[in-house]
């Protein structure tokens, strides 16, 4: 691999590490933004969803226009936004500025990251291409732990005395630098054949998934009204004018090629991740309030939790970005297997009544959590796209990465049902440990539900098929 090409990958990386760190680094540092800024439960949820949901709504667009407008063109553009939004959220005084902010992170993400995967699948090719989704794989699975970490250590240390601040202005170096680089060193893609955007499937696509996330969201605050089943209904009837108005603009620049839905290879990857998504929603957020207010540690011991778990991802994540897709389907599928087993060794320490687990009780389980997780988003990008068309690479990346901010956001949206429901925000240690053990049996369904839907990926690796 070239030296320019290996510049262009590192901030391509980069990008993509800052999308995962900002959904997650707020997660060991929310206790002390409640403190800071009065933050209630509902805030709390919306600090999370309103990072996912402005992604899940525009990552299908910010894709097609990437196909349209230039890939290298909108990851530029992203980066502005993303970079100027996390300022924001840095200075912000109350907590209605920063979610208003993380709303605008969100905008940026969306124009960012389906940059990342396209520009990966039309760049790369034959092992270099396998090496590339391999590194993708192990950066998104340190990002998911690395963000607590990095929340609850730059918390912890009251920088300056600006508390949780410094987690969001970090971004701001690392955005500029991802611009100045990215400008020089990554090539411009576009398809071949370049027509106008579809505006009214744009408009249908981000009204379905509002009208189907918000509901979700603010259902168990108002205890479920019949407005929000409403909008759920409406919701899946606008899915479906915008699945009729794809079907029509077919031979038109449509917003998703339905071609990609040919075959099970990409549809059920893309099923998988919206899983995957889900669990990551709704275990991180919830698990960093049981470590916190149902064992009673500091974001920093918190944090060290998070690197346990990183520690057991960089190990399954490097197995995976060094097997080549040898193994296909079935080293992912291994990897969820070695999770669920995890999980429950990890529910039955719980259950046990250890209001005093310790780090060193819960490390074999961490460890071999992230070890399980790890070995799974590398090979599912690789997998789900690999027959993809180039023309199509940005509406197919945009639609796989909508399916895991989409997963976050229903995840986030589920801490009401089987978290908050329980605990009601409150600190209370006994609360916060029996809501956690029931999310284990939530994520644990997940994951079965994921390695099902994993049988519709190859079971040999494309240079082993005949």
């Amino acid at each position: 691999m070239a030296l320019a090409a290996r510049i262009a990958l590192l901030v391509l990386l980069t990008a993509e590490l800052m999308d995962i760190l900002d959904q997650s680094v707020v997660l060991t540092a929310l206790p002390a933004i409640q403190e800071s800024t009065g933050a209630g439960p509902a805030a709390l949820q919306w600090l999370t969803t309103g990072y996912s949901l402005p992604v899940a709504i525009g990552l299908i667009t910010g894709g097609r226009l990437g196909d349209l407008c230039g890939r290298r063109r909108l990851l530029l553009i992203g980066t502005v936004v993303f970079t100027t939004a996390s300022l924001l959220c840095g200075i912000a005084a109350g907590p209605g500025v920063l979610i208003g902010a993380r709303a605008l992170q969100g905008v940026g993400v969306a124009l960012m990251i389906p940059q990342v995967l396209a520009t990966l699948h039309v760049t790369f090719e034959g092992q270099n291409r396998s090496k590339a989704f391999g590194l993708y794989g192990a950066v998104l699975s340190i990002a998911n732990v690395l963000g607590p970490v990095m929340g609850g250590l730059l918390t912890e240390a009251d920088l300056f005395g600006l508390s949780w601040r410094p987690i969001f202005l970090v971004n701001v170096p690392v955005g500029l630098a991802v611009i100045l680089l990215g400008r020089k060193f990554i090539p411009e893609s576009t398809e071949k054949k370049a027509d106008r955007p579809d505006l009214t499937g744009m408009a249908l696509s981000a009204l379905a998934i509002v009208l189907i996330v918000f509901p979700l969201t603010e259902g168990h605050l108002h205890h479920w009204p019949m407005w929000v089943f409403a909008l759920l209904a409406a919701g899946l009837l606008t899915l479906g004018v915008f699945l009729r108005h794809q079907q029509r603009k077919q031979n038109n620049a449509p917003l998703v090629p339905l071609s990609l839905f040919h075959g099970r290879q990409f549809p059920g990857g893309t099923a998988a991740q919206l899983m995957h998504g889900l669990l990551c929603g709704l275990f991180f957020m919830t698990w960093t309030l049981y470590l916190q207010h149902g064992l009673g540690m500091s974001p920093f011991h918190a944090a060290l939790a998070f690197v346990l778990l990183s520690i057991g991802e960089l190990a399954g994540a490097t197995i995976a970005a060094k097997s080549n897709g040898r193994f296909a389907r079935r080293l992912p599928q291994t990897g969820i297997l070695i999770t669920i087993a995890a999980m429950a060794g990890y529910g039955l320490q719980i259950a046990a009544g250890q209001a005093d687990l310790t780090l060193l009780g819960m490390t074999a389980p961490v460890v071999l959590i992230g070890f399980g997780l790890g070995m799974v988003s590398g090979p599912l990008a690789d997998m789900s796209l690999a027959r993809v068309p180039h023309d199509n690479a940005g509406a197919a990346s945009g639609l796989f990465n909508t399916a895991m901010h989409l997963g976050i956001a229903l995840g986030t949206a589920l801490t009401a049902l089987v978290f908050f429901a329980t605990t009601d925000g409150s600190p209370d240690a006994g609360l916060n440990r029996d809501a956690f053990l029931t999310v284990l049996w939530w994520v644990g369904s997940l994951l079965a539900l994921m390695w099902a839907l994993m049988f519709c990926l190859p079971r040999q690796a494309d240079n082993e098929a005949e």
